[in-house]
């Protein structure tokens, strides 16, 4: 072999494994996967067709603009939440206490700020960082005592919520001043033209700079990698698709602040789980604890991010909700936040098994819930009906994701 001649990759050294080349390829070792079991976010996406469908047929008002911009703006509040939640699943564990941490923030929030007349900045920052607090208060009853998260978390659902209760006192609601920054972010900013448009070419950019990255370490270390080329084309493809998406919007009021920020918290996230250590450890962690440890990976520590950040984004989400409501009440946090957060993280693809799931799991979940509350509105039809479809399609959720599990197992790919 001369110089200048190029190496066999050594993943392709083998001649008796297939290696699939090209578009053809591509198409064929997708089919392999989904056959397998590594179905990704494949069934959300068709569940929001199938359901997009269903509702605009009923009634068309349910595509419209103006519509699709209230959805996104009622899908900003729970999403946060749910975001949080994925981080949970991830590591096989649960938090029953988010609604009450999100109503215990608002609460927090009405009397720092209107109450006690502190910056609305520093309220804000202070009703995270307590929320924080106690993310850390479960880790410590899990890592130190045992206490599953399950019970330590149902137990802090119970206290939580009678701070809430406690702080609101004998009035039970404190109302936000309408026209402030806050109030108008949750109810009526949205981003100009310009803006919108450099947000839906934020994740294309993502991908196009971690598959790139992606390749170039793969090829360092004389392994295959993407063309370039393919790497550009599905960038692009999602990028023109999001701009697409952004531009009918703007023909309404366009894309919420609130939703926006929702939307970088996602890619961010996507970003710390994918491609950081600590990502990395997340989902090894939630795989098999004791492989991760035997690995050197400290698990007690990774318990607490989970935990912590959970908390944290569960005090943001109640922020956020307030501001859409322009009041903290007792009311906040309780009913359906902790049956909408936790379902979508599951309907978006996160597992309940631990181990595997993804930021996007909270966005395409929590578009799906609200789809589903938005076409009924639209039908002008109960909220039992609401609980009902919500509830079956979690459970549908939590099927596939047990059988693809299964498969994935028989596959070797568990």
């Amino acid at each position: 072999m001369t110089g200048t001649e190029n190496p066999t990759p050594l993943d392709r050294a083998d001649i008796r494994v297939r290696h699939d080349e090209g578009a053809s390829g591509a198409i064929r070792a997708f089919w392999d996967r989904v056959r397998s079991g590594d179905l990704g976010a494949l069934p959300v996406v068709v569940g929001l067709i199938v359901i997009w469908t269903v509702f605009t047929a009923l009634n068309p008002v349910f595509l419209s603009s103006a519509n699709l911009v209230n959805l996104l703006f009622d899908s900003s509040t729970v999403g946060v939440i749910a975001l949080g939640v994925v981080l949970m699943l991830m590591v096989g564990e649960i938090d029953l206490s988010i609604g009450s941490v999100s109503g215990f923030s608002s609460a927090l929030l009405g009397v720092l700020w209107v109450n006690q007349g502190w910056p609305v900045a520093l309220a804000i920052l202070a009703a995270i960082v307590v929320g924080g607090l106690i993310g850390l208060l479960y880790a410590q009853l899990y890592n130190r005592f045992g206490m599953p998260s399950f019970v330590a978390t149902l137990a802090g659902l119970l206290a939580v919520l009678g701070l809430q209760l406690y702080l609101l006192g004998g009035t039970g609601s404190i109302n936000l001043p309408y026209g402030s920054p806050l109030v108008n972010f949750g109810q009526l900013l949205t981003m100009p033209a310009w803006a919108s448009y450099a947000l839906a070419a934020l994740p294309g950019l993502a991908m196009l700079i971690t598959g790139y990255r992606t390749a170039a370490r793969r090829r360092a270390a004389g392994l295959s990698a993407h063309s370039l080329t393919g790497v550009i084309l599905r960038a692009a493809v999602v990028t023109i698709g999001l701009e697409l998406a952004v531009a009918y919007l703007n023909q309404a009021r366009g894309v919420p602040w609130m939703f926006g920020l929702f939307v970088v918290l996602v890619v961010g996230m996507n970003y710390a789980l994918t491609r950081t250590q600590w990502g990395r450890s997340m989902t090894a962690v939630g795989g098999n604890r004791e492989a991760a440890r035997r690995a050197g990976i400290n698990v007690k520590a990774i318990y607490t991010s989970a935990f912590v950040f959970c908390a944290m984004f569960a005090s943001l989400g109640g922020i956020l909700a307030a501001s859409r409501l322009a009041s903290a009440s007792q009311q906040a946090g309780t009913g359906d936040v902790n049956l909408n957060a936790i379902a979508a993280a599951v309907i978006g693809g996160t597992s309940l098994f631990g181990g595997r799931g993804s930021a996007y799991s909270a966005l395409l979940g929590v578009i799906v819930i609200q789809s589903i509350a938005s076409g009924l509105t639209l039908l002008d039809l109960s909220s039992s009906l609401r609980y009902m479809i919500t509830g079956g399609v979690l459970a549908i959720a939590v099927i596939v994701d047990s059988l693809a599990r299964r498969s994935r197992a028989s596959h070797g790919r568990a």
